[in-house]
């Protein structure tokens, strides 16, 4: 790949800003040790953005520094607009690889603001990114589209506050048509599990209303979903912009050291474990590549994406859980480990992704409507 300006975002106004931290900082790293113009932006926790030097992106930091970015000689701090404008100001003006997960990030957002500043992005564009990121939209369309999803609710902010009593009903008339009637309750718009609770006691008449108020302290929209006791977790990487290149790596298996794959068991050292060669059929591992392809396309996503998966120990049965359009590139996280099995090597991917960002952005159309191609 010719050499390439790069601008990374990292960071984020989200519960996963640390996540990001170390996301952003490992892209970043391989980028310039492929001898691209790398640049690092930094989003602290109260949405403003600061331009990194490059000491801070081509050396090992603790997270810790970056809660200070004066300290780190970063230069700002700059409004979002002000920010983009910059970047784009730039000769020539950089590919943005966003590496910012959860709410901001990973929903449409900042990918709205690089479509309003004319910046080239990776990964998933304003639509694509929205729906992945709302477990509840991207659950209805799923089962709209045949693929297997768990049952589930959704608790609405405003009706909780009007009667939380009628909810609750509303949740145990749910949970009795389940086998144990046990749920999990997650925000619809979160990731890295921040916020998600299994609920056990089903004779409790109050038994969910801690876990729904706990979610929607994250957001708005809540889902009250089947649980599974002790399901395999599975995990497919999708690149590519269209059906025609798409190429499908896994599955990936997780194997948390706790009761589910929790913020603890996902990012703290020796939680979990991990594996790319994982025991599954040959029949699971076709119907697991078939509907991580049908997931992607069906969102429209573009460039990348990581489909999570829960098999039922029992039945076998296989159901999709979600669609993330900004995975993990940390130590731990299976997005670039199942791309390698492709034979993509950590700077490879995050090479091709940005080959991918140029590619898309080279098939849209040059200009927008105006006035006179109104009829």
């Amino acid at each position: 790949m010719n050499r390439t300006s790069i601008a990374v975002l990292l960071g984020g106004p989200s519960a996963e800003h640390d996540v990001s931290l170390v996301s952003g900082r490992a892209i970043a790293a391989s980028l310039v040790e492929r001898g691209h113009d790398v640049t690092g932006w930094l989003i602290d926790l109260d949405g403003r953005w600061w331009q990194l030097p490059a000491s801070a992106m081509d050396r090992a930091l603790p997270g810790s520094a970056y809660d200070d970015p004066v300290a780190l000689g970063a230069e700002g701090p700059l409004s979002s607009g002000s920010a983009l404008r910059q970047m784009r100001a730039q000769d020539p003006a950089p590919v943005v690889f966003i590496a910012l997960h959860g709410p901001f990030g990973e929903d449409g957002v900042v990918q709205a603001l690089c479509e309003s500043a004319g910046l080239v992005y990776a990964g998933a564009g304003v639509a694509a990114s929205a729906v992945g990121m709302d477990k509840a939209l991207f659950k209805r369309l799923a089962i709209g589209l045949g693929m297997p999803v768990l049952p589930w609710i959704e608790v609405h902010a405003a009706e909780w506050s009007a009667d939380p009593r009628a909810v609750q009903q509303r949740v145990d008339e749910f949970s009795a048509g389940l086998p144990d009637r046990r749920v999990i309750v997650k925000p619809s718009r979160m990731g890295s599990s921040v916020g998600i609770a299994i609920v056990h006691h089903p004779d409790d008449p109050e038994y969910s209303g801690g876990a729904i108020v706990q979610a929607l302290g994250y957001d708005e929209i809540v889902l009250v979903e089947a649980y599974l006791d002790h399901p395999r977790e599975l995990e497919m990487s999708v690149v590519g912009n269209s059906a025609a290149d798409l190429e499908a790596f896994g599955p990936g298996e997780i194997f948390p050291g706790r009761e589910f794959y929790d913020y603890v068991a996902k990012y703290e050292d020796g939680v979990s474990r991990t594996t790319d060669s994982p025991d599954v059929t040959s029949v699971v591992r076709e119907r697991l590549h078939a509907i991580a392809r049908q997931a992607f396309l069906a969102i429209g996503a573009t460039g990348f994406a990581r489909v999570d998966f829960l098999l039922d120990r029992a039945s076998g049965d296989v159901f999709l859980n979600e669609i993330n359009t900004i995975p993990g590139f940390t130590p731990i996280s299976l997005f670039p480990v199942l791309c390698r099995t492709g034979g993509y090597e950590f700077g490879d991917i995050c090479e091709h992704i940005v080959e991918l960002a140029i590619e898309r952005a080279a098939t849209r159309p040059a200009r927008t409507l105006t006035r006179a191609d109104l009829p």
